[in-house]
């Protein structure tokens, strides 16, 4: 049953909107928030934050601080709601997103699909990911320069959220896919949106703390890594990721603010791996990292038939 929540707005710039919730959807606990900065039917973008429990308003207006000012901050707006289904409130009034062939889109949004598209429908839900986030984008439209590249059997999506990547990545390559997160509430949207998509079959989902997880190493090598998280994990994980990579593979490091890109780059390439390419989306950095086939080794290339149900 529904039960009271709390929501906080702020209308605002484009700019400043995208950027608060950006900001907001990484520092709140995203088992008990919703974030989301949309453009209203009046054409003034707002940011809103529903919490299921009563937000410490200091700390929320000292993070909205932060991220737009004092200004920004003294003018949110916190208010109790009426009971509702506040995560799919939420959502609901965010359009489709596009990224090359892709469109993200939830599912008041179905008749917005073109023939041409290839769809990933999300649901409402509180795990992060939506493909409006600058980050996610940056990683589809990586996604569709290399599926024009050739066939990739198998693919890592490290940090998934709501799977969105690991969607993308069955859909468009029929590839099979390892999707983890440390939040279960993201394992178990990931499945859910999954089924919504109809390629659960290939899709594992499973909880897992960083790229050790038996169920990641047991599945090895992998042609495609996704790693859309931030700057403290991915630098942790330069040395499991390359070992998990195999000859050829292209690893794709996201959630990084340009200030570090550099420095990443410089940890992975201490690992043998070159950067390949670099995308800058909405104040974002996306790196494409490529592990070099080994000199004179010309890389196999599977066939395209059918990848079948996966078996774990």
């Amino acid at each position: 049953m529904n039960t009271p929540t709390t929501v906080a707005s702020l209308a605002c710039d484009e700019t400043t909107a995208r950027r608060l919730a950006d900001y907001l959807a990484e520092s709140l606990d995203t088992e008990n928030t919703a974030c989301a900065a949309f453009e209203g039917n009046d054409g003034q973008w707002r940011v809103a934050v529903h919490f299921s429990n009563a937000p410490d308003v200091v700390a929320l207006r000292g993070l909205v601080s932060l991220a737009a000012g004092e200004a920004a901050a003294e003018a949110l707006r916190i208010e109790p709601v009426a009971p509702a289904d506040w995560v799919a409130r939420s959502l609901a009034g965010l359009q489709p997103v596009r990224a090359g062939r892709f469109i993200v889109h939830g599912a008041h949004d179905r008749a917005r699909v073109r023939p041409n598209d290839v769809a990933i429908e999300i649901e409402a839900a509180l795990a992060f990911g939506t493909g409006h986030h600058g980050t996610t984008r940056g990683c589809l439209l990586v996604l569709v320069d290399l599926a024009k590249r050739g066939w990739t059997k198998r693919v890592l999506d490290v940090g998934t959220g709501t799977g969105v990547l690991a969607i993308g990545s069955a859909r468009l390559l029929r590839a099979r896919v390892i999707a983890s997160d440390i939040d279960i509430v993201a394992v178990r949207s990931a499945r859910r949106n999954a089924r919504i998509n109809h390629v659960a079959p290939l899709i594992a989902s499973s909880r897992a703390a960083g790229a050790s997880a038996q169920i990641i190493v047991a599945h090895a090598p992998y042609q495609l890594i996704f790693a859309n998280i931030l700057l403290a994990p991915l630098i942790r994980l330069a040395v499991p990721l390359r070992k998990l990579a195999g000859r050829g593979a292209r690893i794709v490091l996201s959630g990084l603010l340009p200030a570090h890109a550099n420095a990443v780059v410089a940890i992975y390439r201490a690992q043998g791996l070159v950067l390949e390419r670099r995308i800058l989306l909405e104040g974002w950095v996306t790196l494409v990292m490529h592990r070099p086939s080994e000199r004179g080794q010309k890389q196999s290339r599977p066939g395209r038939g059918q990848p079948g149900r996966l078996r774990w």
